[in-house]
């Protein structure tokens, strides 16, 4: 940690200087190295470091720990204002009051408009497939009738006596540093320089409308849930020229009746009966807009899960698809008739009627299906 210098040797003052002495050899230091004057290389440090000296040796009570205890005299005292994730504006206005504001110019130059956000609720099968969607929204345009300019057709604004034409005001203010000018938005005009004293009657002076605009969005196939389509310079007007803001949609899916989506694979979960499942057979499933066969191999157990190639959703901005995973589940009979009855209880009588435990369950077939 470097050594911090004597507070007497920065202001350049004997230790027993008085008041007027300390402030004046301040001022002198605060104007030569003011980093709005001096652009240097290590002025500003050097300016911080001055303000450190005189908040402690400007107040006697810090002056008179400080001159008995040096730097730890002073270091709970609050004495050395803190300038650490400032930048050179914060310390301007933490000191001046408000000094250096930004131009009139730079605030009547081009700036984008705001971005809109519409919300846009699709179905399952919209999102697998893709889809054209209308949607209706408001957002400002230019006004017709004054074309922009805010003023009632056969009228032109009127420069701004306040400011003239400037946007701004000047204030100028007397500091310990000298003559500190002060720059705010003019309140006549707001900064635009100009005042409308006939404003137009559609706009009423505001120059934009507001307007419902319908516009049709492209949905590409497999989008999902929280994903945006950008529609550029669909938003807000730009002002002064300005470009328009984006329209950003965002995507909501409802919830399907089977089909569930994980990343670019569907889970589709069907049961067969206990026929079925011992003797093997051949059913058919439901894919997103049509159906498709499966084979279920003879002893297929509940929760196997069978991986149907490239029926899930396709790859969003890339190629391929997912795939359809299908889990298996057993479905008891309920409803038996006698004849039923019997049938399974001469079943009963030829299989092992112990309980036999899973090793296995479900979520770790789907795993090694998903191969995560």
């Amino acid at each position: 940690m470097p050594t911090q210098r004597d507070y007497y040797d920065v202001l350049g003052v004997p230790r027993g200087a008085g008041a007027d002495d300390v402030k004046s050899a301040f001022r002198k230091l605060a104007r030569q190295f003011h980093p709005d004057v001096n652009k240097e290389s290590g002025a500003e440090e050097k300016f911080k470091e001055v303000n450190e000296a005189y908040s402690v040796l400007s107040d006697n009570q810090k002056r008179a720990a400080y001159d008995r205890y040096g730097h730890a005299g002073v270091s709970g005292l609050g004495g050395a204002p803190d300038f650490s994730g400032f930048g050179v504006e914060d310390i301007f206005e933490n000191i001046f009051g408000g000094f250096g504001t930004r131009s009139g110019a730079a605030r009547r130059g081009p700036r984008r408009g705001e971005h809109i956000r519409y919300p846009l609720t699709i179905t399952f099968e919209d999102a697998i497939n893709g889809a054209q969607k209308e949607i209706h929204y408001t957002r400002h345009e230019v006004c017709e009738t004054c074309r922009g300019s805010g003023a009632e057709p056969g009228t032109t604004p009127t420069r701004c006596a306040t400011c003239k034409g400037s946007g701004e005001v000047r204030q100028v203010r007397q500091t310990f540093l000298g003559s500190m000018v002060n720059v705010t938005t003019c309140p006549m005009c707001r900064g635009a320089g100009e005042v409308i004293n006939t404003p137009c009657h559609t706009c009423h002076g505001r120059a934009l409308v507001q307007k419902t605009r319908a516009l049709v969005v492209n949905i590409p196939p497999g989008v999902d849930n929280g994903n945006q389509i950008q529609l550029t310079g669909e938003g807000e007007p730009g002002v002064n020229g300005g470009p328009n803001g984006n329209l950003y949609v965002a995507i909501a899916i409802t919830p399907h009746k089977f089909f569930r989506r994980q990343d670019d694979n569907i889970l589709l979960e069907v049961t067969i009966n206990v026929a079925q499942a011992a003797l093997g057979a051949e059913v058919t499933v439901p894919v997103v807009g049509g159906q498709e066969k499966l084979r279920i191999p003879a002893g297929t157990q509940s929760g196997t899960v069978f991986n149907v190639r490239a029926k899930g959703a396709p790859r969003l901005q890339r190629n391929g698809r997912g795939d359809l995973l299908v889990i298996v589940s057993l479905a008891t009979p309920t409803h038996l008739n006698g004849e039923q009855k019997k049938l399974l209880k001469e079943l009963t009588k030829s299989l092992n009627d112990e309980a036999q435990p899973q090793e296995r369950g479900v979520l770790e077939r789907l795993r090694d299906v998903l191969g995560e």
